[in-house]
């Protein structure tokens, strides 16, 4: 049977982190930081248009663990070990997940909309993927080493959950042990900016470490400017949640080779222009 989704009942968290930070928000005097409506607006729309593919995504990623699950190596049970490899197998499957959905832009397709807003607060953690597709491909594996399919899904919320908070400016800096262990507000904003040293940097979820050890971490050390290296300026939620496959199909008309066309489809985001 399919376990609930975590997510769902972290709403009323959701709420109140919501409504605390913008609270903690009403003075400040910097227009281009905080709440705006529109762009709130269009990110919760992302968040509520995100349910169902997110649900079938997930259904899929269970039914695939479940066939897979009769080659496991080990059955790691549902104590302390099981949990633990299970959330620490899904963050690292999700560091290279979200690696390669910004080094390859057929993956970039569906991640894009969630850095396409130029604010930074708790309501952008909720611009989610209408097609997150690439979800079956990095987790179902994951009970060849032993994890149950159920916990999974389980871990899947439970780190989305831990990402939430991460996603703010009211929190500076965390604890150095903290820091340099777990993803925090600060290493998300990096990850979150613009600027050219911190483009594609700290792809962690919950763990930080991953990025220190496969050379993708970046401190934080300037403001950050958030969005896209070319903002694409629109609160339409179809638009944010599709123009890069546009972009992307008219690249691929325009290709004059086979080469070009699989350079368009499985190199890294700009490559050619």
């Amino acid at each position: 049977m399919m376990p609930p989704d975590p997510t769902l009942y972290a709403i009323p968290l959701y709420l109140l982190g919501i409504a605390i930070e913008a609270w903690a928000l009403r003075s400040g005097t910097d227009p281009t930081h905080g709440y705006e409506r529109r762009d709130t607006v269009a990110s919760l729309a992302m968040g509520l248009g995100s349910l169902l593919p997110v649900s079938v995504i997930n259904v899929a990623i269970f039914y695939l663990a479940n066939t897979l699950w009769p080659y496991r190596l080990v059955d790691l049970g549902t104590g302390p070990l099981g949990w633990a490899v299970a959330m620490i197998s899904w963050d690292f499957a999700y560091y290279w997940q979200h690696r390669t959905d910004h080094e390859v832009r057929l993956f970039w397709a569906c991640h894009v909309n969630h850095h396409s807003s130029e604010r930074y607060h708790l309501v952008t953690a909720l611009r989610q993927s209408w097609t997150p597709w690439t979800g079956v491909i990095f987790y179902p594996p994951l009970v060849l080493i032993g994890v149950q399919p159920w916990m999974v899904i389980v871990a899947w919320g439970l780190n989305l959950i831990y990402q939430f908070w991460v996603h703010t400016e009211v929190i500076g800096r965390m604890p150095g042990w903290f820091e340099y262990v777990f993803n925090t507000p600060s290493h998300h904003r990096v990850h979150h900016g613009s600027n050219p040293q911190y483009l594609d940097r700290n792809y962690g979820g919950i763990l930080i470490v991953w990025d220190r050890l496969f050379g993708t971490f970046a401190p934080e050390v300037e403001p950050v400017v958030y969005g896209l290296t070319k903002n694409i300026r629109t609160f339409n939620p179809v638009r944010i949640a599709f123009h890069e496959y546009a972009a992307t199909w008219a690249d691929l008309r325009a290709a004059r080779s086979l080469g070009e066309r699989l350079g368009v489809v499985f190199r890294r985001p700009g490559w050619g222009s």
